[in-house]
């Protein structure tokens, strides 16, 4: 991790954090740190700055916190992305995360099995560490907002036109020869499909709301590739 992020019940006075667990062996095993040291650390939702190590054994982590550093901004970029595959769900939610989208949306599509919103991946418990590792990752402490969306044509329909008012919406798909402007209109909301890509009324559903496609190639992308492509290629 390049940031240490503190829950707010991490800290047992103002300016003050004990940390036990993973956060702890990590400190221990990979930053190898000693007491005096100074650690990045960063408050969820709050501000980042440094940790100075006061206690570091078996039992737990103490730092003194100096946090005055304000996290990067979050990009104006709403990800709708296709939910994937139960064994890629961690990376893509983590790399959404890092990424720095304001707001991830997974969305349900023809080539979803239903099988896949059953996952244990999916447990909100679940999902919330992985947007915890990405932001750890890109020394970031806001989490981004998340929305499961298990109806597509409702939530195309009803609520994808609301998010694209005074923005731009694109959609990714293959073969659509659709290329981004040089200068797009933020928030952006961007539609990446699942790996075998939307069917055709899928496409139509997406193009009616307000999106405008995009196209990467004649390549099949993963999920995970396609996203840090397209947003390298945005913004």
């Amino acid at each position: 991790m390049n940031l240490i992020l503190l829950l707010p019940e991490d800290l047992v006075a103002p300016q003050r954090a004990l940390l036990t667990g993973r956060r702890l062996a990590h400190v221990r095993t990979v930053h190898r740190a000693q007491v005096g040291d100074d650690l990045t650390v960063g408050l969820l939702g709050g501000k980042m700055g440094r940790g100075r190590v006061l206690r570091l054994d078996d039992e737990a982590l103490e730092l003194k916190l100096m946090l005055d550093q304000a996290p990067p901004p979050k990009l104006p970029l709403t990800l709708l992305l296709a939910l994937p595959r139960p064994k890629v769900i961690n990376r893509v939610v983590a790399a959404a995360a890092s990424l720095g989208a304001e707001r991830i949306v997974l969305l349900n599509a023809w080539k979803v099995e239903k099988a896949y919103w059953a996952s244990p991946k999916m447990k909100p418990e679940n999902l919330h560490e992985q947007m915890i590792l990405g932001l750890e990752q890109a020394k970031d402490t806001v989490l981004p907002e998340l929305q499961l969306a298990r109806l597509f044509r409702p939530f195309v329909e009803g609520e994808l036109p609301r998010l694209l008012v005074g923005g731009t919406g694109l959609m990714a798909h293959p073969g659509t020869g659709g290329m981004a402007r040089s200068s797009l209109a933020a928030p952006i909301t961007l539609a990446i499909g699942p790996e075998g890509g939307w069917i055709d009324a899928e496409v139509q559903s997406l193009l009616s709301a307000g999106l405008q496609p995009i196209d990467l190639g004649p390549r099949i992308l993963r999920t995970e590739t396609a996203l840090a492509a397209l947003v390298g290629r945005l913004l």
